[in-house]
């Protein structure tokens, strides 16, 4: 990355994200030797504005940031992190700066929809998921009704574990028949929205 730390004296701003649920944890700032210390440790540091030094988020709670990704906008003076946060990010004790509660992982869906579109691209003979796809769009919507009729049954009992691992095998081959058929489930959120009524 070429960072213009220049344009705003030495030090550019950093946006803080969270990697599963995409909600914006803080900002921060950073010059190039927090940004150095950040890739090389492995938990995100900052340049303290008020402390006039760097300050690892966490250094005081053990709350670090654990980054995984670090993008530079278009002008090249702004970062997006994103992170896996160990506990609240605020210093006031909430999950984030905007006093947000930081749930949901769909984050991670899209991950594992990317994942689903690679074995289907680039099939892997010891992937199941490469399998499903090389059978055909008969076997894997066949597996959605399998799966469906599970967790059905599942629901009729009180076995929670039972009926989350259900719920889960159903979800899964849902997005692969979603692959299947070249349609992107932010399509069927589109529907789902489009039938909202506040």
């Amino acid at each position: 990355m070429t960072i213009d730390f220049e344009k705003q004296g030495g030090l550019i701003p950093a946006i803080i994200q969270d990697l599963q649920t995409n909600k914006i944890l803080m900002l921060g700032y950073m010059n190039q030797e927090a940004l150095t210390k950040t890739q090389e440790e492995k938990k995100v540091t900052f340049f303290s504005r008020s402390k006039n030094r760097l300050w690892t988020k966490g250094e005081t709670t053990g709350h670090f940031l654990i980054p995984h990704e670090i993008l530079l906008d278009c002008d090249q003076d702004t970062l997006l992190i994103k992170v896996s946060p160990i506990g609240p990010t605020c210093h006031t004790g909430t999950d984030t700066c905007w006093s947000e509660v930081n749930e949901g992982r769909f984050g991670f869906i899209e991950r594992l929809r990317k994942v689903i579109k690679q074995r289907k691209q680039q099939p892997d003979e010891k992937s199941y998921t490469s399998s499903l796809f090389a059978k055909g769009i008969n076997k894997i919507a066949q597996k959605v009704g399998e799966e469906a009729v599970e967790l059905v049954i599942e629901a009729k009992d009180s076995n929670k574990e039972l009926f989350l691992g259900e719920a889960a095998d159903l979800f899964f081959h849902y997005l692969v028949l979603l692959e299947e058929k070249n349609i992107h489930v932010d399509e069927v959120i589109n529907v789902l929205e489009s039938r909202h009524k506040a």
